[in-house]
């Protein structure tokens, strides 16, 4: 890459090496065209009016890449399914998503194109709950122009690695929801956390098949989580009489239905009493009491990923204690806060 220097009307295509300033008396003092712009034909007058006859341009070696040409093949590169790209502003191209569901960061390759000179890749926080069009991703090169190879670079860990952004689409699923409890089994309070729970499902885009009330009994809740799988239910959620007090029976009859246990407690607040298990691929939730009254909880982290088919394991939830703890503020702005936004990103 060198500076020359050329008639304005020969610059048409050509690259500004730096900011070309504008001066209205009492109205304006700026760049006009900024450095690194590609000059189209329709620049040429206001150059002209500018005093700019001649202009400084960069002349590119064959292995050079202008920024907003490697932005867009940054973009590219790092775009997975449901994830679309903008046009390059200022050399940064946007990842923004073309579908609602599930961020997924690829870290570990995220982490090999940012530790490549000159590639700057920031995104949101892996496991983020999306709406289509909303911002996931930034990219851009630091100077003005880099060589092939740099994004070439990336381009290969994307290839090798997979996608580095992409937004895994909810799967449509028949839930069973037991809610458990005397108290609301024999109609002495108003049930609160059955409303709670239907809607948290039918915002993701499933729906409850089968709901029932269960006694604080274990045999009964165990044979109503039998009953509600063999009916086809492929997840379900087991609310109240989650705590260490006696009479407290849900982590055992979630045990006693024969499902196996994944973690029983959780480091996240709130939401410690949380409980995982599995029936075979039927993921069984013990939802604490926290979900009833807490807008946003454990159960906010848990459920978008289940409901993509993943496979949750005991050190997807120990890994939520960093990130896993609610502030509480008087108005949710979940997921744009820290709340859950550094867990499993190993």
């Amino acid at each position: 890459m060198r500076v020359q220097k050329i008639g304005a009307e020969e610059a048409v295509g050509r690259v500004l090496s730096h900011d070309q300033t504008k001066i209205v008396p009492g109205e304006f003092k700026g760049a006009a065209f900024k450095k690194g712009h590609r000059i189209a034909v329709e620049d040429i007058p206001e150059l002209l009016k500018m005093g700019k006859d001649s202009i400084y341009v960069l002349e590119l070696e064959p292995d050079d890449v202008h920024e907003d040409e490697a932005g867009i093949r940054l973009g590219r590169a790092a775009a997975g399914e449901g994830v679309t790209c903008s046009e390059p502003g200022e050399s940064r191209v946007n990842l923004f998503a073309s579908r609602s569901g599930l961020l997924k960061i690829n870290v570990a390759a995220l982490e090999a194109i940012n530790d490549i000179p000159s590639v700057v890749l920031s995104t949101l926080p892996n496991n983020t709950p999306v709406a289509a069009g909303d911002l996931l991703a930034g990219t851009k090169v630091i100077p003005l122009v880099v060589k092939e190879e740099v994004v070439r670079s990336v381009e290969q860990i994307a290839a090798s690695m997979g996608a580095v952004v992409s937004v895994v689409e909810y799967r449509t699923l028949d839930v069973g929801i037991i809610v458990t409890g005397n108290e609301v089994f024999h109609g002495r309070i108003r049930d609160r956390f059955g409303p709670v729970l239907r809607d948290k499902v039918s915002s993701f885009g499933s729906r409850v098949t089968d709901f029932q009330y269960a006694p604080d009994d274990a045999e009964r809740i165990a044979g109503l989580i039998t009953g509600m799988i063999a009916a086809g239910a492929q997840l379900l959620l087991v609310s109240g009489g989650m705590s260490v007090d006696p009479d407290d029976v849900t982590p055992q009859g979630i045990s006693l239905s024969g499902a196996g246990i994944e973690i029983y407690g959780a480091p996240v607040l709130p939401g410690a009493m949380f409980m995982l298990a599995y029936q075979g691929e039927v993921p069984i939730i013990g939802v604490p009491a926290c979900g009833m009254y807490f807008h946003t909880t454990i159960l906010d982290l848990v459920l978008p990923r289940l409901l993509t088919g993943e496979r949750l394991t005991r050190r997807d939830i120990v890994s939520m204690g960093h990130g896993g703890l609610c502030r509480t503020c008087p108005e949710c702005r979940f997921p744009r806060c820290s709340f859950g936004s550094v867990s499993n990103v190993f």
